[in-house]
């Protein structure tokens, strides 16, 4: 069988290594060794002549010629491996050692990691297939080899019809693996085309056509490409929108199709559906445009007869199909395709006039526009802030000084009030008593300077417990301040009113008369008309409150937290 030469076994005894050089009728006793030392696996060592080779027997009968051969092989070393273990073994032992023993020899794997059923299937050895089939698990079925490719899947991708057949009647499952690169055995068998096979796979289960690879593309675009017209066919009869379907790069069957040289592929897409001529890439890129640059004159001609090609469309780097025919080098092609594009109307990019770059310029100018102004209104919020907090700076820089010359005033007031109860007019008798006590004026004197006395110290008292800082609390108090001090201001002029009566006497009554007069009048003017402006800031307040409330509020910035309003109060305090 190996022109003479024997293959070495070996395998482990008792710690010792033992070779038994064997040809073609000793294999059985190798089987035989291996099951008796309880070897977990059957090694060669490597063909004298041929070191490089590390295949089992298996996979040199497989690879050989010798098929019917190693099909009478495979049979007379069960069955001999039966015979001579039914003296050991039997019953359940018997059979769970004879399974391990034929598990061993049919998952046996090469330097590829390729099994005996994957070889079989590669060469399209259909007996031995079915013969390997009666001893292979689910693990055999499904076991890949360095090329992430199974036995189901290498035998569709070498078109072998009968082997998927029979491994589908075994385990229909198997339909569902996926190679390498997220292919499927109908991606596979449609990019070689295999057209029997791939009718037995869509025949099985036609949610194949739903798998595409990791980069997009289906079965129907790689059969486009390569031009096999009767996948192709195939496919679009089970599913004609699957003619829409794109890739990751955005690109449709058509696009795929347009690359080749088979115009007939192109016809059957778009007698599928003609819209998809226009269909553009993620690059903007319709079919004619890929076929322009690919320099397909005849499919270049065919995409130009449909009624839904635009011969003027634009790509994504703004070109049409003819600036595109006049940067490819000067060939036959290329003047072939110019000429058949400016037959049809073709013309440069340049040399349109494009209402949709009119429209693109107008919104394009359009959110410029409304960008500045955007800009300004930020800025002028930003300014309008600004000056929002200058003015509460100098708000709570007023309400500060006023308080501070309120409280100096307030001091005033109280140091002229104390000081003039111990001053009394018309002077005191030996017991220190008041001379006039007796009389009317020294009793409103009395009186009114008490009250002026402690609203100031009042005053004085709330102005130095107040804590600072609260801007709308610190004017609340300043307005009850205020009116203390209007309060001390008022008692003070009647006690210097009463105290003039005391002083002048009656011969003068005519002075204290006229100094009542003009105080009167100065301080009833000072008081009615700070009053007035008191009450009219309130009424002012009130009503825009009311409008403000009856507004809508889209003029925002005019109701911000410092409105004319409170300036008006600050001058109203």
């Amino acid at each position: 069988m190996f022109n003479g030469d024997p293959v070495y076994a070996s395998y482990y005894d008792v710690g010792k290594t033992k070779s038994i050089g064997t040809d073609d009728g000793d294999f059985e006793k190798v089987l035989l060794l291996q099951h008796q030392t309880k070897t977990p696996w059957l090694s060669h060592r490597p063909h004298r002549r041929h070191p490089h080779l590390r295949h089992p027997l298996w996979f040199y009968q497989i690879r050989g010629s010798e098929l019917t051969k190693l099909e009478k092989r495979m049979k007379q070393i069960l069955d001999e491996i039966n015979c001579q273990m039914e003296g050991s073994s039997s019953g359940a032992d018997f059979d769970q050692e004879v399974a391990e023993i034929r598990a061993s020899v049919v998952n046996e794997v090469n330097e590829l990691g390729e099994t005996a059923l994957y070889t079989a299937a590669e060469r399209g050895h259909i007996d031995v297939v079915k013969e390997l089939l009666k001893y292979s698990n689910t693990e055999t079925l499904t076991k890949k080899n360095r090329s992430m490719f199974d036995p189901l899947h290498i035998a569709a991708c070498q078109g072998h019809h009968a082997i998927v057949q029979v491994l589908l009647d075994h385990d229909p499952g198997l339909i569902k693996t996926i190679g390498p690169s997220n292919a499927t055995p109908l991606i596979t068998s449609a990019s070689r085309g295999h057209s029997a096979v791939v009718n037995e796979l869509l025949s099985k289960d036609c949610s194949l056509l739903e798998i595409s690879r990791s980069n997009g593309k289906n079965a129907l675009h790689l059969a486009a490409r390569q031009g096999h017209v009767d996948i192709v066919k195939a496919l679009l009869d089970k599913d004609p929108q699957l003619a829409r379907r794109t890739d990751k790069k955005g690109q449709t069957a058509l696009h795929m199709a347009v690359k080749g040289v088979n115009s007939e592929v192109v016809k059957l897409l778009l007698e599928a559906d003609a819209a998809i001529v226009m269909l553009p890439d993620k690059f903007g890129n319709t079919a004619l445009h890929i076929a322009t640059r690919k320099k397909r004159a005849e499919i270049v001609s065919d995409l130009l007869r449909l009624p839904d090609t635009n011969v003027n469309a634009l790509n994504r780097d703004h070109k049409t199909a003819l600036d595109i025919a006049e940067d490819l080098p000067l060939s036959e092609e290329s003047s072939e395709i110019r000429e058949c594009l400016c037959r049809y109307g073709a013309v440069r990019a340049n040399e349109l006039n494009q209402p949709r770059d009119e429209l693109r310029k107008t919104v394009t100018q359009i959110k410029k526009d409304v960008h500045i102004q955007l800009e300004q209104t930020k800025r002028t919020n930003k300014n309008v802030h600004g000056i929002a907090k200058e003015l509460r700076k100098l708000h709570r820089e007023g309400i500060n000084n006023a308080t501070n010359s309120v409280t100096v005033v307030a001091v005033l007031f109280a140091t002229v009030a104390f000081a003039a109860i111990f001053t009394v007019p018309g002077g005191d008798d030996d017991n220190g008593m008041a001379v006039v006590v007796s009389s009317a004026s020294f009793k409103i004197f009395f009186i009114f300077n008490a009250i002026a006395l402690f609203t100031s110290l009042a005053v004085v008292v709330v102005q130095i417990t107040l804590v600072r800082g609260e801007t709308k609390a610190e004017r609340r108090v300043v307005v009850v301040i205020n009116k203390l001090m209007w309060l001390a201001s008022v008692c003070t002029s009647v006690a210097f009113m009463a105290s003039s009566y005391i002083v002048v006497g009656r011969k003068h009554e005519w002075a204290a008369i006229l100094v009542t007069v003009v105080g009167g009048v100065i301080m009833a003017g000072v008081l009615g008309t700070m009053t007035y402006y008191v009450v009219k800031s309130k009424r002012t307040r009130s009503m825009r409150k009311r409008e403000k409330h009856a507004r809508s509020g889209s003029n925002s910035w005019h109701h911000s937290e410092f409105s004319d309003s409170d300036i008006d109060r600050i001058y109203a305090l």
